[in-house]
């Protein structure tokens, strides 16, 4: 429910009759005792001091989201050095970067075809409902192209080949369904080309501008696929397969005659496998089968000649090439391990990868698939952090109680970083979704703790990606209790591995994963010695209820149709506060004022429950954020809080 970036309550004890989301009320309760951020120094200790403080850890930074010209010749990149994400630009060659946008930070970023202009997307502190802007490529001229309306959320798909025109979903009809349109960037005249119910999405459009693919949510990890004609508007559908499958994730590109394109899809086994699809006849063949999903399918090279992708193996990515169906023999040796995210000139035979890795916050290399050279042009910024100290996590397997197979990352602190004799104490950090997974990207949160002598254990419980078409669905409904479980029985595991002290530990997760803490304590009081749930459901009643349109598409297959009184019945039983009184551990609570997607009473309600039961529940409003900090001053401000909190509760402070 709480993908992509992961409604309210005010709601309920146990006893109480649910609300219906007309009654419900939203938005934050100002006379609750609460933290907010303020004006501070911002102390970052000394260059090389350790432990180093965790200023630093939050500092340091590398290229988000990366993508090269078409022409070959530019990178543009977002970036949050200045403490808001924002997007930059540098020659693909290496240099300097140059900044282009200096406001609120940017949603999104595309080049347009001719390499000359970007269009970028912009919200409100977080609210999701965002403006369209172009921008030349050197920074020169600007222009907003169309201007946020009310209850507009967008979500952005492709340019046309001519450059003037756009394509995107969003809920401006009506405020609740996704429909595809196409907008001309010289005059910003939308045209609605299909209306969709609950969720259709744009995506690419055909090299001669006839075709565009669209997808149809179906629950937080799949999708229907189909071909809509620009022209008439028509649909045709390619996949709606029964059980769901995933058809988007990974990404489309077209052939350069636009008689059919590449994807990955699980549609035909447990993993995302590269795909392909004919316009002419219709049919979909599976080009490679793999052991492990695929992701990031891009077609590059003048011609299209070379077909690039990934594969994510627990969390760590490889990098896969051909030339027309023959594999590429090229050491991609010197990329560090982690997250790969790729991108195609189709104009030349450059690709960028940019890389989150463990060790490495962004780092962008150019690899030329007609020379095999490979060079880096850009770095990581470490803000004065020893990058040899930084920690590889384990990827670690287990056996839940009812025989599912588990997995999770393990991080362990060197023997310079503990301060204590014995194993040290764990922190649980559970990803949000709840369709997300854990995986080797760079977490300065999570390294900060593992310096400080604390060991950090990333479960992928039942219900994450990344592990077969089957594993996504056994949370569904009413399973949803048996993802639960299985944090416990991770912990037990952990205990009998014996590395790290179970009898200290704590759980920490947002969005989702703050539904997850909240759910955890409640049902398993025992089990762990405080929480840090940010901005999580407290009452999936109204959570669902008064979800975002986003989540409201997918939200009736994963958790159940709300408006159905079944549900209504099932989820005020089940929620986190009808179970809160059974807490009996402190717990961090955190959440921001603009979030669209969980409101903010979901937190709210249960900082109540547990101070009125008389538990420490203390609780950081953040007022110009939405479903996650974005900005560096936030960031700085609640993880320092959360890290101190953590260390007091299991006595692990120096």
């Amino acid at each position: 429910m709480l993908r992509p970036m992961l409604a309210t309550s005010v709601i309920l004890l146990a006893a109480s009759l649910p609300v219906t989301a007309q009654e419900a009320e939203t938005g934050p309760d100002m006379s609750l005792e609460a933290i907010s951020p303020e004006s501070e120094a911002v102390n970052v200790g000394l260059a090389g001091q350790d432990p180093s403080n965790i200023a630093r850890y939050l500092l340091a930074s590398g290229a988000g989201t990366t993508a090269i010209s078409p022409d070959g010749e530019t990178l543009a990149f977002s970036w949050d050095i200045t403490g808001k994400p924002q997007l930059w630009t540098v020659p693909s060659t290496g240099g300097q970067p140059e900044q282009l946008t200096f406001g609120n930070g940017i949603t999104f970023f595309r080049w347009a075809p001719d390499s000359e202009t970007l269009v970028y997307g912009a919200d409100n502190d977080g609210n999701e409902q965002e403006s369209y802007f172009r921008i030349a490529a050197d920074g020169s001229s600007e222009t907003l192209v169309l201007p946020a309306v009310e209850d507009g959320f967008r979500q952005f798909g492709d340019f046309g080949a001519d450059g003037k025109t756009i394509a995107f979903a969003s809920t401006e009809r009506n405020g609740l369904d996704y429909d595809i349109y196409t907008a001309d960037l010289t005059t910003g005249e939308t045209t609605r080309l299909y209306e969709g119910v609950f969720g259709f999405f744009a995506h690419d459009i055909s090299p001669d501008g006839k075709k565009l693919i669209a997808t149809e949510t179906v629950g937080e990890d799949s999708d229907n696929l189909y071909l809509l004609d620009i022209a008439s508007g028509d649909l045709k559908e390619i996949a709606k397969p029964e059980p769901r499958a995933n058809h988007g994730d990974g990404g489309f590109a077209w052939l350069p005659d636009s008689s059919g394109f590449y994807f990955a899809s699980n549609e035909r086994g447990e993993w995302k496998a590269l795909t392909g699809y004919s316009v002419e006849s219709g049919r979909t063949d599976v080009l490679e089968h793999t052991a492990h999903d695929v992701e990031s399918v891009n077609l590059c090279g003048t011609r299209g000649q070379y077909l690039v992708w990934t594969e994510n193996e627990d969390g760590f990515y490889s990098l896969h090439m051909d030339e027309n169906g023959v594999p590429l023999d090229i050491d991609t040796s010197m990329l560090p391990e982690g997250v790969y995210q790729v991108s195609c000139s189709t104009a030349s035979d450059k690709v960028a990868v940019r890389v989150d890795g463990w060790r490495t916050p962004g780092d962008v290399f150019i690899i030329d698939l007609g020379t095999a050279e490979i060079d880096q042009v850009f770095a990581s910024n470490y803000a004065g952090l020893d990058r040899s100290r930084l920690i590889r996590p384990e990827s670690v397997r287990m056996t839940a109680r009812d025989g599912v197979e588990l997995q999770g990352l393990l991080y362990l602190p060197d023997d310079s970083s503990q301060s204590q004799d014995g194993p040290p104490p764990v922190i649980f950090f559970v990803h949000g979704g709840p369709t997300g997974q854990s995986v080797a990207n760079f977490n300065p949160v999570v390294q900060y703790h593992l310096d400080r002598g604390l060991a950090v254990f990333q479960p992928n419980v039942r219900g994450s990606t990344g592990f077969g078409r089957t594993y996504v669905t056994l949370d569904d409904q009413m399973k949803r209790r048996d993802s639960v479980r299985d944090l416990i029985d991770m912990l037990a595991a952990l205990e009998d591995d014996g590395r790290v002290d179970t009898s200290r530990s704590a759980v920490v997760g947002g969005s989702y994963g703050g539904y997850m803490v909240n759910a955890v304590l409640a049902l398993y009081p025992d089990a762990f010695d405080a929480g840090a749930a940010l901005y999580g459901v407290g009452n999936w009643v109204t959570a669902l209820q008064i979800a975002s349109p986003a989540l409201k598409a997918s939200d009736r297959i994963e958790y159940g149709d709300i408006r159905e009184q079944e549900w209504v019945d099932y989820y005020t039983e089940n929620s986190p506060v009808a179970l809160a009184d059974n807490i009996k551990v402190p717990v961090l609570y955190s959440h921001g004022v603009m979030d669209p997607r969980i409101d903010i009473t979901e937190t709210e309600i249960m900082v109540k429950t547990l101070r009125e039961n008389g538990i420490e529940a203390p609780y950081v409003r953040i007022p110009d954020e939405g479903h996650g900090w974005r900005k560096l001053a936030n960031q700085l401000f609640y993880y320092r809080r959360q890290a101190e909190f953590l260390e007091e509760q299991l006595n692990a402070a120096d």
